[in-house]
């Protein structure tokens, strides 16, 4: 199992969730963050610190947002990562 960035995670940018992740899973895409589904440990730290609501346990995922998983997985060799809180833009 891994968590998922999911919509409300979309042009919003908060960075909180990142500095809690004890394994660096998250990579910053122009829009939104994604979750490494390869290194997400399933601590659930982040799901604590986002403030939209945005990251969710795959088997958790609501039904419109199931899409979400497949994008993390395919963004997150494309995108950087992050691991410092950044202000919000």
């Amino acid at each position: 199992m891994t968590h998922v960035v999911a919509e409300p995670c979309f042009n919003c940018k908060f960075t909180d969730c990142v500095v809690v992740c004890p394994c660096d899973c998250f990579h910053e895409g122009e829009s939104m963050l994604f979750i490494d589904p390869e290194k997400c440990i399933d601590c659930e730290a982040c799901t604590h610190e986002c403030p939209t609501g945005a990251i969710f346990m795959d088997i958790n995922l609501p039904d419109p947002w199931k899409e979400y998983q497949a994008l993390n997985a395919e963004m997150v060799p494309l995108c950087p990562g992050i691991c410092e809180k950044k202000e919000q833009k």
